[in-house]
Formats: structure tokens, C-alpha cells, sequence
């Protein structure tokens, strides 16, 4: 028999642990995530993996009622911990014990549990909440929209306050269950698949399933009178389109365009992988903003981006973020090109095989238009800051960086890149840091002075240095009777798709708040 011997230290150290962590070892959560751009969002001290939202919503009153059921587990010893909320709470529960909250700051909500919670705890928490999201505004603005019929949150970088409470940053990915009771005759509209719908007593409950890691601005939530169309694309997965019934003369120019989201994901399935999510479609609800935004499976388009007629173009652009923004997300907010650079650039693809102008040509175009003493580029789009998170520089001279990128390496790694940057950061986040070392390990090259130079560099590029990169307006040969009118270079030729892609601008119109945009 042989007696196992402890000696002093491993006995002292043995002990510590069997002995509880003292008041004084635990801490409250961090009450921002640690976002470069907006220090208030998200909260530390825990990471969420799924909500379930149990909503009753009256279109009358603009009265939600909710109770949240928040699935999450410790990363600290926490003493209390944050939520991002805007409406009133009555009751929270953390692990089944009442727990004491109160409110700070503009949406954040402090809550206290009954005893302390150790790292690694896994986390139940229920909040009874209620209120009128669109009384409920943050420095004047808001994220909820009222409609004739009902309401709809969607907004970036934020919504989520104004109708459940969260974890409110991108950083924090889950997955969702949307339950909401709205009058009979009314619908309710949410991300992913509808699981079941059912009536009683004059309510009727829509039940919807977001499955796959989901950012907390991409939940969306929108209650009305709709028209549905449903379908499945070839590979079984479950089309859902919805369209206000008051779009008046927007209503067909809507439909057009919308009624091709699965053309538009089978084609780009063929750019940028396998469609990362279960379900697809979109929703035009009758507000009036102008913007678009990349709710997750299911984007929301306002009617104004139909005004002139249909616009194909801004489907792409929303699901190419399904790809670019959605499955792989930003890690903060300064990181926005990873998204946006790629969804701009979708519609130059989408431009190239409809022969409406090719890449290059809007690459050109856009160089050649944008003077050097051009605002334009004093905007760096790898790092914006928060007043032009969405300024159409991050978007043109993002597609730009990607055009310089896919001269400089040719198209057959280019468009691996493109493909395998999905599936490499597939449900997650990554920063722009992250694209150039990826497309340097796929291409074998050398690419962090091409990126400083399209992305970092708050000036025109050179002419010289955009001609190396392939950029460059092509100049028409002088005939005899013009060679000395010349003072003026030749104006470029306007690609075809230009006006299309140009109207979908509006998708990042500032309308509610400085640095607080749709997509």
C-alpha cells in the first residue's frame, strides 16, 4: 500500500480551493463591452447563447408586453452584471431566485443576484418588462418604428433596447426565439423560420427559430397588416417575403425586386460559399425612412428604396451581408469594412454578370469622379470613426481596396478569398486586421501597404500608385481637331448600373442620430 504524501504548499493550495471564494473575489461585470466607437454597448462579465422572447404586442396602443428567458454563462466572478434595456422592468429571476435591479445611464440595467455568481456558472435569467418602445428614445432618436398598422424595430449599430433586453454588441452572438401575440388578422414578422402560428381568443401567436449565432441588431421584429409569399429555394430551405399592404405605388417595384432574393442567394452562393443561415427572404413595412438593413435571413427594406422603380441591386447588397456582416460580424465597430466594403462590392459583381458595367469600370468610374480635394477620401474606411461609420466613402473606396486587391492577385486566389473567408470566421467575428493577414496567407503575398493605402490613408491615392494598382480612369485618345482642347482630362464613361447602385446609397442615410444609421 502506498500512502500518497502532500506536502506543505500543495496541501496550502488544496485547501484555497476548497474553501468559497470570498464577497471580496467577486465583481461587478463591466458595464460597456469595449467597443472603440460606443463604449455604452454590450456589457461584460458573461456571454449569452440563446433568448427566447415571449411578446404580446397591441398596434393600437403601441403597448409591449414581454418576458425574456436569457441562456448565458459567467466569465468572472460576478457580483451583478448589465443588461441593454429600454422599457420598464417589473420582475427579474436569476436562476429562479428574485433578483434586485435598478437602472443607469440611458438603456442600462443593473441587476444584482441573489448571491454572487462564480466564473463559469452557467446563467438563467427572466425579466418581465413592458412599455411603448416608441416613447422610449436615447438622445432624441429611435430605433422602433411606428407604422400605420403596428410598429418595426430595425436599426444599426442598435435596435435591440427598444424591444427585449440583451447583451447588446456583436461581440455577444446567440440564438433566438421569437414568440409574439398580435390581434387576429395582424402578423408578426421575425428572423429565421416560422415554427408555428396559432389563435385564441381573438390573438393569434407567431413563433419564429433563428438557429444560427445571431448579433442582437440583426433580431428584427415587425408587426402590421402584411401580403406573404412563401417558397423554397433548391435546396429545401424556406422562403419568406413579406410586403405592407399600404406600399401604395411603391408596392410592385417592391415585389419586383424582392421576389428575386432567391436568384440573388443562388448566385451568390457561387461567389462567397454555401448560404450560412435556414431560412431567406425580406420584408418592406410601411415607414417612411429610406434605409435598408441586414437583418439577419430576413432584411428589412424601406419602401423609398423602390421609389423609382425596382432595384435588384440593394438585394444584393443586403444578402451579401448574410455572408459579410451577419455570419462573420464585426468585432467592433470600427471594423465596419468587413462588412460593407464586401456588400458594395457584391453589387459590382452583380453589375459584371449582368454586363451592365464590369468591376473595373465602377472601380475607374469612381476614381476618376472623386476629385483629390474630395471629402471623399479624407473618410478611411478600416477605421471611419463613429460619425462615418456609414458614409459612402466606406462603401465606394471600401469596393475600391477589394478591386485593387483582385488586380494585384489575380482572380483565381481573389475569389478563394472571397469564398473562404466565410467559412473561416463562419458564425463569429473578425477585424479587418483579420481579412489582410487571411488574404496574405491565401495569396503568398505581401498586402498591409495595399490595404494602408485604400484603407487607412486619409488622401486620393496617387495617380501612379493607382494606375500599379489597375485603378485609373482610361483616358480616349486625342483626335487632331481636340488635341488642343486638352486642358481638361476626358470625362469618364458612366457604367450602365451606376444610377441602380447610386440609389441604394441611401441604405446608409443618417436619418434618426449621428453615428446611429441603417445599413
Amino acid at each position: 500500500m502506498h500512502r500518497r504524501i502532500i506536502v506543505p504548499s500543495a496541501l496550502a493550495a488544496s485547501l484555497l480551493l476548497a474553501i468559497p471564494a470570498s464577497a471580496a473575489d467577486f465583481s461587478p461585470g463591466a458595464p460597456g463591452i469595449g467597443d472603440s466607437y460606443y463604449p455604452a454597448s454590450g456589457n461584460g462579465g458573461y456571454d449569452v447563447s440563446h433568448y427566447d422572447l415571449r411578446l404580446t404586442y397591441q398596434p393600437a396602443t403601441d403597448l409591449l408586453e414581454g418576458t425574456a428567458t436569457i441562456l448565458a454563462t459567467t466569465k468572472q466572478n460576478l457580483s451583478r452584471f448589465n443588461l441593454d434595456l429600454g422599457l420598464k422592468v417589473s420582475e427579474i429571476r436569476v436562476n429562479g431566485r428574485v433578483a434586485k435591479f435598478t437602472t443607469s445611464g440611458d438603456h442600462e440595467l443593473e441587476v444584482t443576484p441573489a448571491s454572487p455568481l462564480a466564473r463559469n456558472t452557467p446563467l438563467t435569467v427572466v425579466v418581465r418588462y413592458a412599455g411603448k418602445p416608441s416613447e422610449f428614445k436615447i438622445d432624441g432618436w429611435s430605433a422602433w418604428a411606428r407604422t400605420p398598422d403596428g410598429g418595426v424595430a430595425a436599426q444599426e449599430p442598435d435596435s435591440a433596447v427598444w424591444w427585449f433586453p440583451s447583451n447588446d454588441h456583436p461581440l455577444d452572438k446567440a440564438t433566438f426565439d421569437v414568440s409574439v401575440s398580435v390581434p387576429d388578422g395582424t402578423q408578426a414578422i421575425s428572423n429565421g423560420v416560422l415554427q408555428s402560428q396559432s389563435s385564441r381568443l381573438g390573438w393569434t401567436r407567431f413563433n419564429w427559430r433563428s438557429n444560427k449565432p445571431q448579433a442582437t441588431y440583426l433580431a428584427t421584429l415587425a408587426v402590421g397588416r402584411f401580403d406573404i409569399t412563401t417558397d423554397r429555394t433548391a435546396n429545401g430551405l424556406p422562403v419568406l417575403n413579406a410586403y405592407s399592404k399600404d406600399l401604395g405605388d411603391n408596392a410592385g417595384a417592391a415585389r419586383a425586386s424582392i421576389e428575386r432574393t432567391t436568384e440573388v442567394a443562388d448566385w451568390l452562393e457561387s461567389v462567397f460559399g454555401p448560404y450560412p443561415f435556414n431560412s431567406l427572404g425580406g420584408y418592406v413595412p410601411n415607414v417612411t425612412s429610406g434605409f435598408a438593413l441586414e437583418t439577419q435571413t430576413r432584411p428589412f427594406y424601406s419602401p423609398r428604396q423602390f421609389a423609382n422603380g425596382a432595384n435588384v441591386s440593394v438585394v444584393v447588397h443586403e444578402l451579401a451581408h448574410q455572408w459579410y456582416g451577419d455570419s462573420v460580424s464585426v468585432r467592433d465597430w470600427k471594423d465596419i469594412w468587413v462588412n460593407e466594403g464586401f456588400a458594395r462590392y457584391s453589387q459590382w459583381l452583380w453589375s459584371e454578370k449582368e454586363g451592365e458595367g464590369t468591376a473595373q469600370e465602377l472601380a475607374d468610374y469612381v476614381y476618376a469622379t472623386r476629385t483629390a480635394d474630395d471629402p471623399f477620401w479624407t473618410v478611411k474606411p478600416g477605421d471611419p470613426g463613429a460619425e462615418n461609420q456609414f458614409h459612402v466613402a466606406v462603401y465606394d473606396r471600401g469596393a475600391l481596396a477589394l478591386q485593387a486587391l483582385r488586380n494585384e492577385i489575380g482572380d483565381e486566389d481573389f475569389f478563394a478569398i472571397l469564398k473562404g473567408w466565410p467559412q473561416e470566421f463562419a458564425y463569429g467575428n473578425a477585424r479587418v486586421a483579420d481579412f489582410v493577414r487571411y488574404a496574405e496567407r491565401v495569396s503568398g503575398k505581401p498586402l498591409a501597404g495595399l490595404f494602408d493605402t485604400w484603407l487607412y490613408q486619409p488622401v486620393k491615392p496617387a495617380a501612379p500608385v493607382a494606375t500599379a494598382a489597375g485603378l485609373s480612369a482610361p483616358a480616349a485618345a486625342p483626335s487632331a481637331r481636340s488635341a488642343a482642347k486638352q486642358a481638361k482630362p476626358a470625362k469618364p464613361v458612366q457604367p450602365k448600373s451606376w444610377k441602380k447602385i447610386a440609389a441604394t446609397n441611401t441604405i446608409h442615410e443618417n436619418e434618426a442620430h449621428e453615428g446611429h444609421a441603417g445599413h
